[in-house]
């Protein structure tokens, strides 16, 4: 039987009770903050995560996930996780920049074209590197990555196409320097806002939209409250699993290659899963009344804003623009100017 397979027999961690009740007395059923709701990237990520984990323990260990961020807002967790008050996390890479500046190289605008470069980008050198950089400046260890696809803007106003039809909208951003230096390179001063605090801010107009790919939007439940989707690719998203390094520490080193191979595991299903489910997703949210319109000019003027004036101010805490130069020659992508 295939892994996926093996996950849907296994399906969430409560259909594991039997296991877990048959496991040895040091069993160990860890505590998993998810940031998004059911039936999104990150609970996928999740659950294969646990189904791989069981199986490379025989049963020993599980875990259980704690969906819309009822352990805390995402970048609280990665704090607890440092301290050992948790053990893992599933979050937004957004969310772990702020720890590990580095990182920011995979959300920089327009960086990722499609999940093959992310892919790439992750699972190659780089994402070792960008691996052993936020263990050694937060203290979290990155086990895995979900993929989720593009962040489409949405907004309960009107069609948006072009950069002028951005400006009279008021736009929730994360709490990101890279991605609000990218609204104001579109002539937009966006509002930072918590994640837990999003679905609120659109339902009561506080914001009229917000960014995010296709399945976070149906996890999330935004079209109740959002009626139009632009097809913007300027951010990859990317949700990394992360754990406690005094929680992996904690482990014997088959238990801690267990781990790892179900990171590996349970970040190989995600790529399948936004394969298989982005587009039957997106069908959804239309026969749910979302209006999708595509930038106009196959989104050059978004592009051209985003890159000339948002890459160089982040050159420094990326680690040099000989860094970004790595990552784009890794898709085969043209270097940008040292000099």
């Amino acid at each position: 039987m295939t892994f996926i397979g093996k996950l849907a027999r296994f399906g969430t961690a409560v259909s594991l009770a039997a296991l877990i009740a048959a496991a040895p007395a040091s069993a160990k059923n860890f505590k998993i903050a998810v940031g998004d709701g059911a039936g999104g990237t990150q609970e996928a990520l999740g659950k294969a995560f646990v189904a791989a984990l069981v199986e490379n323990t025989g049963g020993a260990h599980t875990g259980t996930l704690f969906l819309n961020g009822q352990l805390g807002s995402e970048q609280d967790t990665v704090n607890d996780a440092a301290m050992g008050l948790l053990d893992f996390s599933i979050l937004a890479i957004n969310n772990v920049t702020p720890f590990s500046p580095s990182v920011g190289v995979l959300t920089l605008p327009y960086m990722m074209l499609s999940l093959e470069d992310a892919e790439t980008l992750t699972q190659g050198p780089i994402g070792q590197e960008l691996v052993e950089n936020t263990l050694r400046d937060s203290g979290v260890r990155i086990l895995g990555w979900a993929y989720s696809g593009f962040r489409v803007l949405t907004n309960s106003k009107k069609p948006v196409t072009t950069v002028a039809d951005l400006q009279d909208l008021v736009v929730r951003v994360p709490k990101n320097e890279i991605m609000i230096a990218t609204y104001k390179a579109w002539g937009v001063n966006p509002t930072p806002m918590a994640w837990s605090e999003t679905f609120a801010g659109l339902q009561t107009g506080v914001v009229d939209g917000q960014d995010n790919p296709y399945i976070t939007v149906y996890s999330m439940k935004f079209d109740e409250v959002q009626s139009h989707v632009t097809n913007l690719r300027y951010l990859f998203s990317i949700e990394p699993l992360i754990v406690s390094e005094a929680v992996f520490q904690g482990l014997s080193e088959e238990e801690q290659q267990a781990v790892l191979d179900a990171g590996q595991a349970a970040t190989e299903f995600s790529a399948q899963y936004l394969r298989e489910q982005e587009e039957q997703i997106k069908n959804v949210l239309v026969e749910r009344g979302m209006q999708i319109s595509d930038p106009a000019d196959g989104e050059q003027e978004f592009i051209d804003l985003a890159t000339s004036e948002v890459w160089p101010q982040f050159y420094d805490s990326i680690g040099g623009v000989e860094k970004l130069n790595e990552a784009l020659a890794a898709i085969g992508r043209d270097p940008v100017a040292t000099n």
